[in-house]
């Protein structure tokens, strides 16, 4: 299950053009999270102004008491207050997640449950991952929009709710959309300015290109244009890192989980699995076949599966980490499973910001975009490859007068002036100290 954060602002917007009311997103009412050692933590009850929302949180959660608070190292926590972009990269880019975790003392299971989940979003290990991104994350959802951690989901399969609609957009407006065509090299063009991409079958001339490739597909492309860029950039993109594999586990159930089962519960300690959705809770076609059959269809995620372990070994892990989970499954007789292996996302390793690629290249007619891409907004994930995307396109469209996108974000500083206030202060030198 793909989670459409109500902060994905850009993305939303995109949405709009083809469903103007976003009815085609169903909302979920909580963002439910449990570890193994049996605690569990909400979000339909914090507050959504910040920054009560985080301390909300703080107060509402079983995994903070007030040993915990008291043992927490303040003044390493005080950057959360006041995340400032692009400077937030400058001072945490070379630090890791977990170190940083480790700094700020926090509860070990609260550590597991809210900022593990956040690193493992990024399909990372917290040990790899840039603290910066994860910083980037807690403002992102907690003190820097008041829409806190909550969600919409499609309520129908990807292709119907989402690509096939923009599809339709595309070609109304005049688009060729060949979905099934690969693109072997991009070539600019010294006489007009323009690009020339290369098909198994032709070579196309096309005034501009945006090139909006997983990292993997990007380091292929430009390896296959030799005239695409300077040597220093090529570099750049042939050093971009791909995150390590996840697996995505659908199951038919021949008979239904318990009902008072979330439609979606993020897991923390279970051997593994990440999280749970029961689709038949909010995704059309997953409902109609469990209402026709009496099951349940499941999606079992597994983010950043590391190690030399086979697939099927992994596979049944999961499914045995679901029966810890929900063990009214043990008994259910699996009607049919898909199993999708990935490894096509970014990874954002410690020290990696100045080495990422921005939207512009050393070609004018040429662009990046994607969630692998530099952007010095406070943007992640799906709303950075959207993001990065209408940057992109406006980049190019400025070279021919014409207006893009307006982009909205949550603001690019903290937004309470006590909080910033108490984070400045921490940034200064003591008194008589040297730097």
């Amino acid at each position: 299950m793909t989670t459409f954060f109500r902060q994905y602002y850009n993305l939303r917007g995109l949405l709009r053009r083809t469903d103007p009311g976003l009815d085609r997103l169903h909302p979920l009412p909580d963002y439910p999270l449990r570890h193994s050692g049996g605690l569990t933590d909400s979000f339909a009850r914090v507050p959504r102004t910040p920054p009560l929302s985080a301390l909300g949180f703080v107060a509402l959660s079983p995994t903070f008491g007030w040993r915990d608070l008291a043992a927490m190292d303040a003044r390493a926590a005080l950057p959360l207050l006041d995340v400032r972009v692009p400077e937030v990269y400058e001072r945490f880019d070379t630090v890791s997640a977990s170190r940083f975790l480790e700094g700020v003392r926090f509860p070990e299971a609260a550590h597991h449950l809210a900022f593990e989940v956040f690193s493992r979003s990024f399909f990372a290990d917290p040990r790899e991952l840039s603290a910066a991104e994860l910083i980037l994350m807690f403002h992102i959802y907690f003190l820097g929009s008041a829409e806190g951690l909550l969600f919409d989901v499609p309520d129908e399969p990807f292709p119907q709710a989402l690509w096939e609609p923009l599809g339709d957009y595309l070609r109304r407006l005049g688009a060729d959309v060949r979905t099934g065509t690969p693109v072997r090299a991009v070539h600019p063009e010294t006489d007009d300015g323009g690009v020339t991409v290369r098909t198994d079958t032709a070579a196309h001339r096309h005034d501009a290109a945006v090139l909006a490739l997983d990292p993997g597909a990007l380091r292929a492309l430009v390896a296959g244009s030799p005239r695409l860029g300077t040597p220093a950039w090529r570099a750049g993109i042939g050093a971009l890192r791909t995150a390590p594999p996840f697996l995505v586990s659908r199951l038919w159930l021949d008979r239904p989980v318990r009902a008072d089962r979330p439609g979606f519960l993020g897991t923390s300690g279970y051997d593994g699995l990440d999280n749970v959705s029961v689709l038949d809770r909010y995704e059309g076609e997953a409902a109609r076949w469990a209402a026709r059959t009496g099951g349940s269809v499941v999606e079992l995620h597994a983010y950043a599966v590391t190690g030399p372990a086979d697939r099927r070994e992994t596979q049944d892990r999961l499914l045995a980490a679901l029966h810890r989970v929900y063990p009214e499954t043990r008994q259910a007789r699996i009607v049919d499973a898909r199993h999708a292996w990935h490894a096509d996302c970014p990874l954002f390793p410690v020290g990696g910001h100045t080495r990422r690629p921005t939207v512009a290249t050393p070609h004018p007619r040429v662009t990046l975009a994607g969630d692998a891409i530099r952007c010095d907004l406070p943007v992640a994930l799906m709303e950075r490859a959207a993001t990065t995307g209408f940057l992109a396109a406006g980049l190019l469209l400025a070279a021919w007068g014409v207006r893009g996108q307006v982009l909205w974000t949550v603001p690019r500083t903290g937004r309470s002036p006590v909080l910033r206030a108490l984070s400045a202060a921490a940034r200064r030198p003591a008194a008589g100290s040297v730097r």
